[in-house]
């Protein structure tokens, strides 16, 4: 596992500067997380490649972050990059992840968190030439997120039948 280190919070998109919903103090969030899971999801931490749980998982569903539950990409837009994490490419839908500038370990990076509770959950790279509708991999922890897997009592899409 490596660590994301100095993250810098500069807004690309994706975030209007509101209050998030789910904020916790740094204590209830080493409560309520595994130590892995609070490496990654709070201080910018990275899986190793190929050993996260859904790196290669083809099981359909919707992904929620592992922090607080919010939706946020399903299997429909899951793609085999060959990278060793899961990748997407498209959240499932604008608004749930947020953009920020990630110029850590002598890289520029784009870093994506949960707009729902700030965790960080991967980084988007762009550009890459995959056969997708976008372009972009959304390259995400494992660690990061939880597979719910789709049922009877989802639509089509993945979503939670209201």
């Amino acid at each position: 596992m490596t660590t994301g280190g100095n993250i810098k919070d500069e807004n690309i998109k994706g975030s209007t500067g509101a209050q998030l919903p789910v904020q916790k103090s740094d204590e209830e969030w080493r409560t309520e997380l595994t130590p892995m899971e609070y490496q990654v999801l709070r201080q910018a931490g990275t899986e190793r490649p190929y050993t996260g749980e859904y790196w290669d998982t083809k099981t359909e569903g919707v992904y929620e972050c592992r922090a607080c539950g919010a939706e946020l990409f399903t299997s429909n837009e899951k793609f085999d990059s060959h990278c060793g994490w899961p990748s997407f490419f498209a959240p499932l839908a604008e608004g749930t992840v947020r953009y920020l500038h990630d110029r850590s370990m002598g890289m520029d990076r784009i870093e994506v968190r949960c707009a729902n509770c700030d965790s960080h959950m991967g980084h988007l790279f762009e550009g890459e030439g995959f056969n997708t509708p976008t372009d972009q991999r959304f390259c995400i922890n494992s660690v990061s997120i939880r597979l719910v897997p789709k049922d009877d009592t989802q639509d089509d899409d993945g979503r939670a039948r209201q």
